[in-house]
């Protein structure tokens, strides 16, 4: 079951960095190396920074770890409004990103509280 919950965190942790990096192909050309480069660069640091939190065997390391997710989780949501409001992002896809993020700061979210708990 934890396994199964894992596997499709990390798939939704994927399908956000691929969404975004999508769409961040439309940002004004001037931004590349601003909001563009920021945005792609924390939406990866949530799955790498996720993946390598689960490798670690000690809980207060993986905590970290998942922490460091849950903080570009966070980054990537403030770029993703500013790009809406901005007009980089329809509303189409500021809601779909949106959703998506909302899903994946939930589970985990839950999973960062019961590493706290176990502990």
């Amino acid at each position: 079951m934890e396994r199964k919950f894992h596997a499709i965190l990390r798939e939704r942790m994927d399908d956000f960095v691929h969404l975004v990096y999508k769409v961040t192909k439309q940002f004004p050309r001037e931004e590349l190396y601003g909001s563009t480069s920021q945005l792609r660069r924390a939406s990866l640091s949530i799955i790498l920074n996720y993946i390598e939190g689960y490798a670690r065997k000690r809980t207060l390391v993986k905590i970290n770890f998942f922490e460091t997710s849950f903080g570009s989780l966070q980054e990537s949501r403030y770029l993703l409004e500013f790009a809406r409001k901005e007009n980089w992002l329809t509303e189409t896809e500021y809601a779909t990103t949106s959703r998506i993020a909302e899903e994946i700061a939930a589970m985990l979210w839950k999973t960062i509280e019961h590493l706290h708990r176990d502990m």
